[in-house]
């Protein structure tokens, strides 16, 4: 791998530059894999590894190492949501999120560009109970897939958008953190990505650096006086880094935030020229890749949350909510319905989603829980993703192999005698729904999640 000589001639005097190890380090092949585990459905071998062989990461309660990466494809276990893999460097959000914020009460958080929804997932992990996330993309495919990735992750707390950051401006105050990890000129993944070195050039990085300078004036409105403002790049330029830091303090009054480290871990704490702190990740002093992150407070007294006026929805008749019962744990939910559609919202977030979903562009909210159809249940795949779920509706546990068909939608055969909607499970974890008919197996799970490789 060439480094192009400007590249790296810029990075010089910058903090914490080295530019030998630098350099080798992008030229030796070594690569990391690492993944973090999902709290609600914990288990103690992903990607098929005890928890004690592997070594975990140092800023992340749920990150772990891989010593080589497997084929996460055909792994059950990861279309089961039970793991997110993640670049190591990018999971110090954890820090920022845990030492920044009031853990003690619930919280409004906004991911700006989410997709495809690693940091998304670990914000939702990291959520004080009752808090709300909404997990924003501008393109409506990366939103697609953003959608899906909560889906597995099994939430009920989330709400998926598809708007403009300057459409956030309806929503002044809203939001207690916002995360703005901005679209950049990723110098940070070259060694993950060595096409992006063909894209590089100072004249993309004055183009990101204004284009995030524009993402965080638009965005700035929604986030309440006190609130906090997580920005990162995986970027190593100064221009993306530094001087952004410089100009939210300058131009948008931002309080600057510091961060506890441990020195240990080889983080390297950069300041700007007005004295502001940021954190960045250098490849050859982490087990990570190239990554930036600084913390801002909204200077102000710290304003109640606006109160979202309470929005009717069209409610489950009796009968109805006595079926879906059979289905779906109802305690502390807000059942209602959009058409066919059941969804399910936490009754103490379901004013903030009516609100959200009167003043922006939706795709997902809460849980979807299925079609009803002639006082019968289409359930959803979100149903079969949830812990919510009931638990004495019936699984039929897979094979490896089979479980791989299950996931590619090919024909499968069970040993069981349930009928009727049963659950796919992978090791006691959930992978969707199918229908056990006599004489044939009808698969549910979602075709535009199916596995397209063969083994």
């Amino acid at each position: 791998m060439l480094l192009p000589g400007e590249f790296l001639a810029s990075l010089r005097g910058t903090c914490g530059f080295r530019e030998d190890s630098f350099c080798r380090v992008h030229t030796t092949g070594e690569s990391v894999t690492s993944l973090r585990l999902n709290p609600l459905k914990m288990t103690e071998n992903p990607a098929g590894m005890a928890l004690s062989k592997l070594e975990q990461i140092p800023w992340s309660v749920y990150g772990y190492y891989l010593p080589e990466r497997p084929s996460f494809t055909f792994d059950p276990l990861f279309h089961a949501g039970c793991y997110y893999v993640q670049e190591a460097s990018s999971m110090f959000i954890e820090q920022a999120f845990c030492q920044l914020t009031d853990q003690n009460r619930p919280l409004r958080v906004l991911d700006l560009c989410a997709a495809p929804g690693g940091k998304s997932t670990h914000l939702y992990s990291l959520l004080p109970e009752n808090s709300l996330l909404v997990s924003n993309e501008v393109i409506r495919s990366r939103a697609a897939v953003l959608k899906d990735n909560l889906i597995r992750w099994g939430t009920e707390r989330a709400v998926v958008t598809h708007n403009d950051p300057r459409d956030f401006i309806r929503l002044e105050g809203f939001f207690d953190v916002v995360l703005v990890d901005a679209p950049c000129s990723g110098s940070g993944l070259f060694r993950r990505d060595p096409e992006a070195i063909q894209e590089w050039s100072p004249k993309a990085v004055d183009l990101c650096a204004q284009r995030q300078q524009r993402i965080l004036a638009d965005i700035w409105p929604a986030l309440r006086k006190g609130g906090l403002l997580i920005y990162s790049t995986c970027s190593y330029s100064a221009e993306e880094d530094e001087v952004v830091m410089d100009w939210i303090g300058e131009i948008l009054k931002g309080e600057n935030q510091v961060l506890q480290i441990n020195e240990q871990w080889g983080i390297c704490e950069t300041s700007s020229s007005l004295g502001c702190k940021g954190y960045r990740f250098w490849p050859d002093q982490v087990r990570g890749e190239g990554f930036f992150l600084t913390c801002f407070r909204k200077p102000g007294e710290e304003d109640p949350l606006p109160v979202p006026l309470k929005k009717n929805k069209n409610q489950l008749e009796k009968r109805e909510k006595q079926l879906l019962a059979e289905w779906i744990n109802t305690s502390g939910m807000f059942l209602f319905r959009h058409e066919q559609t059941v969804y399910a919202w936490p009754e103490l977030l379901a004013d903030e989603m009516a609100f959200l979903l009167q003043h922006m562009r939706v795709l997902y909210s809460g849980i979807r829980v299925g079609e009803l159809i002639r006082d019968k249940l289409v359930p959803d795949h979100a149903l079969a993703m949830q812990n919510r779920r009931q638990p004495q509706w019936p699984g039929e546990s897979l094979s490896p192999e089979m479980a791989v068909r299950y996931l590619q939608r090919k024909e499968i055969i069970t040993q069981g005698t349930n009928k009727g909607w049963v659950l796919a499970e992978f090791q006691g974890k959930s992978l969707g729904w199918m229908n056990i008919l006599t004489g044939r197996i009808n698969n549910y799970y979602p075709r535009e999640l199916r596995i397209l490789k063969d083994f």
